[in-house]
């Protein structure tokens, strides 16, 4: 998936083609340095009370972590732009309205949505719809098209 940054809201949201990942991943957190943990991480976060990584299933599960809210990867497909506005608040915006809590992470190339596992296929489907539905149009700082 090459091609230039897209920073225009609505182009943003129509180009997006929402992609759920097959394996569970579970929010994590140490306390301090953990190097077997680090190495299998997909993201790690820095935080003062120590890392927070996101982990496979197989991977926490390895490593003896908690496992407490398995949650699935929706891969927003489109190359978002680093400044681009709105496209946050347009996927948190629909899913919050369906009461699907969701955890965003914005990477280089893509966003990434992690969403509760036995939720991800609605919203996947919420957020499959809300691409189609941004073709032409334009949108407010909260996700609501206007």
């Amino acid at each position: 998936m090459t091609g230039s940054p897209v920073s225009d809201t609505a182009a943003m949201i129509s180009g997006m083609r929402p992609v759920l990942d097959d394996d569970l991943y579970h929010f994590c957190a140490l306390p301090g340095r953990s190097d077997p943990a680090i190495a299998e991480a997909l993201a790690i976060f820095r935080e003062d009370e120590g890392l927070s990584l996101i982990l496979s299933e197989r991977a926490a599960q390895r490593l003896g972590l908690p496992r407490e809210m398995p949650m699935r990867r929706i891969t927003l497909t489109v190359m978002s732009a680093l400044d681009g506005i709105g496209l946050t608040a347009a996927v948190a915006g629909v899913l919050a309205r369906e009461g699907i809590p969701c955890n965003m992470v914005a990477a280089y190339h893509h966003d990434h949505v992690f969403v509760p596992a036995h939720l991800a296929g609605c919203a996947l489907a919420l957020l499959q719809d809300l691409a189609g539905s941004a073709q032409g149009g334009t949108w407010d700082d909260t996700g609501q098209r206007g």
